[in-house]
């Protein structure tokens, strides 16, 4: 089968897209010294040194699920790691199996997806050395040798699932939920800040009780700013995990994106929750009255 048959048998999912919000480039990364509050009348600011005393409050839920990826078909890998992001997975990756046995080995991992041809260390080798080491890991294999031999050897050295290429996005999602149900009950707590409310489990995100529809990249902005409550986080380190792309100096896609989720979680609500904080970057403060 050529590479275009291939890939339309493989690729049945069809990712969103990030968000098409306009963008006004000529800003660039210039220093907010101002937000709107909830109802668009006046400014409050909130400065830096202010901020020196305030303790950081302890994140009330867990770091998301992370897996992770070893496949050498770099084409596949980008798929993959791509969904799994959207889906609020986090993902390392490792072109062939000397590498993938140095993450397994050094990390801990909630799910490792091992393809079972990898250059330097095949996937059922790396599996095998990954359970002489004591490491219970949930291992999911993929292969593109559906036959009971190669299930038989895959199980043999300690593999969990077996997944034959290609598949569909959405039956490796539900094979990495079911495996990640086996390893030990996700405690998916509620991100609250004052009376917004956020359900990782279902991505689903409440104001006052009215539930508010978010885009993909606003729920994830959103989420990242939950988990972070009461510190500040600078576009850096916003695009770096929003976007998982290098940062350009010169874009300003965050201030978009968080004037897009003001407008939905700020506006016309009380109290107003994120806060630009001058020369740094962003903030979603929790009043400590309503803490």
């Amino acid at each position: 089968m050529d590479r275009s048959g291939r890939e339309s048998l493989l690729y049945e999912t069809v990712f969103r897209n990030a968000d098409g919000i306009p963008t006004d480039s000529h800003r660039g990364d210039r220093p907010l010294e101002r937000c709107h509050n909830s109802v668009g009348q006046g400014m409050r600011s909130v400065d830096v040194g202010s901020l020196s005393s305030r303790v950081t409050q302890k994140i009330e839920t867990r770091e998301p699920m992370r897996i992770l990826l070893v496949e050498d078909d770099l084409d596949l890998a980008q798929f993959i790691r791509k969904g799994l992001k959207e889906e609020q997975y986090a993902v390392d990756f490792a072109a062939d199996g000397e590498e993938g046995l140095a993450l397994a080995l050094g990390n801990p991992y909630d799910l490792l997806i091992l393809d079972i041809m990898l250059p330097r260390l095949d996937g059922l080798t790396l599996c095998r050395r990954v359970r002489a080491k004591g490491n219970v890991t949930p291992v999911l294999l993929l292969t593109a040798r559906n036959t009971v031999e190669a299930k038989v050897s895959g199980f043999d050295t300690g593999a969990d699932q077996f997944l034959p290429k290609p598949f569909a996005f959405a039956e490796l999602l539900a094979r990495i939920r079911a495996l990640l149900r086996r390893g030990g009950p996700q405690q998916l707590v509620h991100l609250k800040a004052a009376n917004l409310e956020l359900d990782p489990a279902s991505h689903r995100v409440w104001r006052a009780g009215q539930e508010i529809p978010l885009t993909n990249k606003e729920y994830a902005l959103l989420e990242f700013l939950l988990r972070n409550k009461n510190r500040v986080l600078t576009r850096t380190a916003i695009i770096e995990h929003v976007w998982d792309i290098s940062y350009d100096p010169m874009t300003n896609i965050v201030d978009a994106h968080i004037r897009a989720l003001r407008a939905k979680i700020d506006r016309g609500f009380s109290p107003s929750l994120i806060a630009t904080v001058r020369g740094a970057g962003y903030m979603l403060e929790e009043p400590e009255s309503v803490a």
